[in-house]
């Protein structure tokens, strides 16, 4: 079975969620980004798994449910935090973030047999999913992170090491005011969509 791997920031105002500043406040941000990371826990934890692992940059907090792995990121850029979380599974491994609420198990539910790396594409251009049969440090260091490339750098990266690539559904992060309304959209029984419900009505927004 498969090693699920989740690689966050702790929600923290100022550190997380910042291009929602504005229209929300850091320590709405912060809200938002703990109820999309306690989505994201939640169907992590549903999903079957060898193990689950959560890759943490800050503190645990009450958001975090039993059955978890923590593990501190490692310094250096996202690429080598990524390298490194894959380093730490001795078999199968799909790693995704806290950007995107919406996920469900079945997409998280992955067999690796016909190919060898699963890949989701983001709509930002950048990636919410990376799965390996046979996790390769190597295969994520050097991939330009946060452009509009990632990635299709990321993809080519795969396809040129000889592995068959798995696409898996295109989905959308949430960076933008916009993107929490769409992301709320399309998985409306969450807490990400809850808390987004809630401060708007706070606001007036």
């Amino acid at each position: 079975m498969t090693t699920l791997l989740v690689i966050a920031k702790e929600p923290r105002p100022g550190r997380v969620k910042t291009r929602l500043t504005p229209p929300f406040t850091p320590a709405e941000a912060a809200e938002l980004a703990e109820a999309a990371l306690v989505d994201t826990l939640r169907t992590v934890a549903a999903t079957p798994a060898e193990r689950r692992v959560l890759v943490l940059d800050g503190n645990p907090g009450p958001w975090l449910p039993p059955g978890f792995d923590l593990v501190p990121q490692c310094t250096g850029g996202l690429d080598e935090r990524l390298a490194a979380a894959f380093a730490s599974c001795d078999g199968p491994a799909l790693l995704i973030g806290m950007d995107t609420p919406q996920v469900t198990p079945d997409l998280l539910t992955v067999d690796f047999a016909g190919h060898d790396a699963c890949f989701g594409a983001a709509e930002d251009g950048g990636f919410w999913a990376l799965g390996l049969a046979s996790p390769d440090p190597s295969l994520l260091r050097g991939v330009p992170m946060s452009t509009p490339a990632t990635g299709a750098v990321q993809r080519d990266r795969l396809v040129a090491a000889g592995l068959r690539v798995r696409d898996l559904p295109r989905l959308r992060d949430v960076d933008t005011a916009a993107d929490a309304q769409a992301v709320s959209a399309s998985a409306p029984h969450g807490r990400f969509a809850a808390e987004l419900t809630r401060l708007q009505a706070v606001a007036g927004r």
